[in-house]
């Protein structure tokens, strides 16, 4: 059977993508994207849609990092693991954590690709900014996103809710990454609207 005709470039995505092409390497070779926002907030969704438009970029979950005891004190481990191998233009390799069995069971290699994506709550934290070509955030409120994440988790995962919103607040009230994005990102049923964020330029 004949292949149909590629689809169209994501109107948004596509452009988006370019312009992150055009940045300068933040971490050695590396144009490091963090997109951050609160938990259910379409993270990981975004981040995957935005590598592909990307020409299928290597996104980085900090959920494979963080640990049942270490829920947003991961950045150490990011720093030695992630950032010391790229900035030196080598390929880095990651414990990742398994949430069902509670311990770090596999490792995935990283490639100093020229832009390398990093999603999670909390990637736009004052350790991480100096390395960070871009911020993106998601904007959605907390309130939102913290139901919209409980309704896609289900209730199996109510006792893990419980003791993540208070954590998160807890962390945003501490560093907040909101105030330093470069760009914010909105979700709407037509698609994503991107616009300049607090620390942005045009």
């Amino acid at each position: 059977m004949t292949p149909g005709p590629a689809p169209a470039p994501d109107p948004v995505l596509a452009p988006l993508a370019a312009r992150l092409h055009t940045l300068p390497p933040s971490c050695g070779p590396v144009r490091l994207i963090a997109v951050d926002g609160h938990a259910g907030s379409g993270k990981s969704t975004f981040a995957a849609r935005l590598a592909a438009a990307l020409g299928g970029a290597p996104v980085v979950h900090t959920d494979d990092l963080a640990t049942h005891e270490e829920l947003f004190e991961w950045s150490d481990r990011f720093r030695e693991q992630v950032l010391a191998p790229l900035s030196r233009g080598e390929t880095a390799h990651y414990g990742v954590y398994d949430w069902v069995r509670r311990e770090f069971t596999a490792v995935r290699e990283l490639p100093p690709a020229p832009v390398v994506l990093v999603e999670g709550v909390g990637t736009g934290r004052r350790a991480l900014r100096p390395y960070a070509a871009c911020l993106l955030w998601m904007e959605l409120a907390s309130e939102h996103s913290w139901e919209r994440g409980q309704l896609r988790d289900g209730p199996g995962q109510s006792a893990f809710w419980d003791g993540w919103i208070p954590a998160e607040r807890a962390h945003f009230a501490a560093d907040p990454s909101r105030p330093h994005a470069d760009l914010l990102v909105l979700q709407g049923q037509m698609g994503y609207e991107v616009r300049v964020g607090p620390a942005g330029r045009p």
